[in-house]
């Protein structure tokens, strides 16, 4: 490393491509299809750490295949992001409070899209 950059990427964009792989994929892979699929420059324990932290979190599924498992996602992108978004709203005790920010920051197309998701989550009419 003569020009003392760290080659590694960092641990969340890492994390973000293992989960775009398992995604993107049409079955439950094991770390090592996964590692393969990111290009099988990791090592087998980084790829089969990542797997597990994230089964752990509720984030994946996994299943035995021979001695090892192979992992599949339980939700997708936009599952994922509103499961965060759910976590988040429910760790502080300020919930209305957390609800305005966010609406308050919203862009009016975004506003006009959760305005019509309420309606349509009350059984009125979508338009």
């Amino acid at each position: 490393m003569a020009d003392g950059r760290d080659p590694r990427r960092p641990h969340g964009e890492l994390v973000a491509d293992v989960l775009a792989v398992l995604w993107a994929a049409r079955e439950p892979l094991t770390p090592g299809q996964v590692n393969d699929a990111l290009g099988g420059a990791l090592a087998r324990t980084t790829v089969t750490t990542i797997l597990t932290r994230l089964h752990e979190k509720g984030t994946l599924d996994r299943r035995r295949v021979g001695r090892g498992f192979a992992y599949s996602p339980v939700h997708d992108a936009a599952g994922l992001a509103a499961n965060r978004m759910h976590r988040e709203l429910h760790s502080d005790p300020r919930r209305e409070l957390v609800l305005e920010r966010f609406v308050s920051s919203l862009s009016e197309d975004d506003e006009d899209v959760l305005r019509r998701l309420l309606r349509t989550a009350e059984g009125e009419d979508t338009r």
